[in-house]
């Protein structure tokens, strides 16, 4: 399988991170919530999907802002 060129970096990163995230926590969530319910998945889903998509454009604007933070009190790998 080919790869994606290193460019797509920028937007492979969020995608998979808020994907990741969005799917642990409001699966917590909707247990927590309503317990596993008949249907529970399936408001899961519908929970995970509104999630996603303010999770991505957000990481999309944040986690650049948060690599520049934690580079000012991280040292940069040698190599």
């Amino acid at each position: 399988m080919q790869k994606l060129s290193p460019r797509y970096n920028a937007i492979a990163m969020p995608l998979v991170l808020s994907g990741l995230m969005t799917i642990v926590v409001s699966c917590i969530s909707t247990i927590n919530a309503i317990g596993f319910a008949p249907n529970w998945h399936g408001l899961w889903l519908k929970a995970w999907l509104l999630s996603w998509l303010v999770a991505f454009p957000t990481m999309v604007v944040v986690l650049p802002i948060a690599r520049r933070m934690v580079a000012r009190f991280v040292e940069a790998p040698r190599g």
